[in-house]
């Protein structure tokens, strides 16, 4: 398994492996926006698709509206087969439910996800509030086959059958130490997968618990884990965006919860270089989790996710080596301070408070 830190790094992994493709790319994203990125992607996926590899490209009709439908047509034309992922005049009653999973697979044999979307606001290094801060992960081995059929599903919905001419179904002998489990999130009443074992690993923490995450509107019972931690003697630390942030209704529904957490004992820390958009967990120094999925209602319930466990000491030391070296960049959150913002800030957030489930 290999980590990128920031586009800088993300974006030529992800062209190297789409440019190493034989036979088939399957790619589904949120977010494509604009940019020289998101030309440059829809330029590698066409040319790869007139070099006769089978080229598939799912995107959420939410998240891709700012897209530029000359990179859609271009795609489409070279021969790449392009969908939209639960339109508006597809499946209206599902609208709310978006495909939030960021997915490449290359041959079923090497597949990337983490948090970063196809925009320019992802290129750099995070140097600056022009330059989101990201992480991702690119895996080989069995874990790709799991990784796969998550695609599959979504293709499926597109209207697609689930077997295609190409698809091989590779051996896929393990590679390395990592234990990994993938994680699929689909919509429903009641948290699905991710949820659920995001539960299991907080209950599971002896000794730290580290959670970096763009959105954080907790429900209830994520908050009940989180104080339920120091309580037994686990160090919970929590970073979230700061002073720079793409949704500021999401940060202040989740404002609220801060005095409860920090009275608790939980670390909360702002990151103030610029928009945090990385999704991690980690415990222990032994367990990580990873993928498209915020700590969040939307997340737990609503949006279609996807996030990868790994057992690895190994790795789990790069991603806090990687938290050490972000918080270095933030504000520790004083609780007395919290209780003295202003009025108006409480108000707001006391307004936002029935619609968190759904922000």
């Amino acid at each position: 398994m290999e980590v990128f830190r920031n586009g800088d790094e993300i974006f030529p992994a992800m062209m190297e492996t789409i440019a190493s493709a034989e036979r088939r790319i399957d790619l589904v994203t949120y977010v494509y926006w604009t940019g020289d990125i998101a030309q440059r992607m829809a330029h590698t996926l066409a040319d790869r698709a007139r070099d006769g590899v089978r080229v598939r490209v799912i995107l959420d009709a939410v998240g891709s509206m700012a897209m530029d439908s000359d990179l859609v047509d271009e795609m489409k034309d070279a021969g790449c087969e392009v969908e939209l992922f639960r339109a508006a005049n597809d499946r209206p009653s599902r609208m709310h439910h978006r495909t939030h999973r960021k997915l490449l697979i290359v041959d079923e044999r090497v597949a990337m996800t983490g948090g970063v979307g196809i925009a320019e606001e992802w290129q750099g290094d995070a140097r600056n509030p022009d330059e989101w801060r990201d992480t991702h992960f690119r895996l080989r081995g069995p874990i790709v086959r799991q990784m796969g059929a998550a695609f599959v599903e979504h293709w499926v919905e597109c209207g697609h059958p689930s077997v295609c001419d190409g698809d091989t179904f590779p051996d896929l002998p393990k590679e390395g130490d990592t234990d990994l489990l993938m994680l699929r999130g689909s919509s429903g009443p009641f948290w699905h997968d991710v949820g659920l074992a995001m539960d299991a690993m907080l209950r599971s923490a002896e000794r730290r618990i580290r959670i970096t995450t763009a959105y954080f509107v907790p429900g209830e019972r994520m908050l009940e884990l989180m104080c339920a931690a120091p309580a037994r003697g686990v160090e919970v630390e929590l970073l979230l965006p700061g002073t720079h942030l793409d949704n500021r209704v999401t940060h202040l529904a989740s404002a609220d919860e801060y005095e409860r957490m920090l009275e608790c004992g939980v670390t909360i820390r702002h990151y103030e270089q610029t928009m945090l958009h990385a999704k991690v967990l980690t415990i222990d120094g032994e367990l990580a989790m990873f993928g498209s999925a915020n700590v969040d209602e939307r997340s737990m319930r609503h949006n279609e996710e996807l996030s990868i466990v790994a057992f690895d000491p190994d790795l789990v030391a790069i991603l806090d080596a990687h938290y050490e070296e972000d918080i270095t960049k933030a504000e520790v959150i004083d609780l007395e301070r919290w209780r003295d913002r202003p009025i108006w800030k409480k108000w707001a957030e006391a307004v936002l408070d029935p619609f968190e489930d759904w922000l």
